[in-house]
């Protein structure tokens, strides 16, 4: 009979939540880009901050700055040389004096564009 008289505590106030979001990001915009953020949120009825959250998990960014290592540019630059100093040789034999074999030159113009599609491929790879 004393547990019907005891009052039920009840702290009050709102439930503790699940995942606390503590973290902030801060980011800098003009205010024209401010107003279309806060009218793209609205539309979709999201505070800003849920809006962007939402934007930067569930959607793909595509990068339109493509740039390739520092490594990578002076490899190509390697190649093209070679393949150019190769077509140098080439002209240079079969203008002058018939020292190479026609068997040679045409290796040799094979080789060329053999390192010329090397370098476009490497190019559209690694973009």
């Amino acid at each position: 009979m004393e547990e019907k008289n005891k009052p039920i505590k009840n702290k009050g106030g709102r439930p503790k939540k699940d995942v606390v979001k503590e973290q902030r990001i801060t980011l800098k915009c003009s205010s024209y880009e401010k107003l279309v953020v806060k009218a793209k949120a609205k539309k979709e009825k999201l505070s800003v901050s849920e809006y962007l959250l939402q934007l930067g998990l569930t959607r793909k960014i595509v990068s339109k700055v493509k740039t390739l290592p520092n490594e990578v540019l002076a490899f190509i630059a390697e190649l093209n040389h070679i393949g150019v100093n190769l077509n140098q040789l080439a002209r240079k034999h079969n203008s002058v004096i018939e020292v190479l074999t026609p068997l040679d030159r045409a290796k040799l113009l094979e080789l060329y564009k053999e390192l010329k599609e090397l370098v476009t491929l490497i190019r559209n790879y690694l973009q």
